[in-house]
C-alpha cells in the first residue's frame, strides 16, 4: 500500500507537553550531596574555564553546560 492521503482529515493529537506537568522525583542523596560538594568547590567555574579553549570560535560554547556534563560522566 503506497502513502495515500485517505487518513488526511484525521487531525494528529498534540504531542508537546508543558515541562510543569511532569512528576518530579524528590531526588537522590547521593546527587544531592555531591552537587553540593561540587557546588561549594566552584567546579562549574573551573570547567568552564578549562573548557573554554576547546569551544569553536564562530559556535561557541556548546549546548551542555560543561558542569552538567562532567557530572553526568561522574555518575555513568
Amino acid at each position: 500500500m503506497g502513502m495515500g492521503t485517505r487518513h488526511s482529515q484525521e487531525k494528529q493529537e498534540d504531542i508537546w507537553m508543558a515541562d510543569g506537568e511532569l512528576a518530579r522525583s524528590p531526588g537522590h542523596p547521593f546527587c544531592q550531596r555531591l552537587n553540593e560538594l561540587l557546588d561549594s568547590d566552584k567546579f562549574d567555574m573551573f570547567v568552564e574555564g578549562r573548557c573554554r579553549k576547546l569551544y569553536a570560535a564562530r559556535m561557541g560554547r556548546p549546548s551542555l553546560v560543561p558542569g552538567i556534563y562532567f557530572r553526568a560522566l561522574l555518575m555513568g
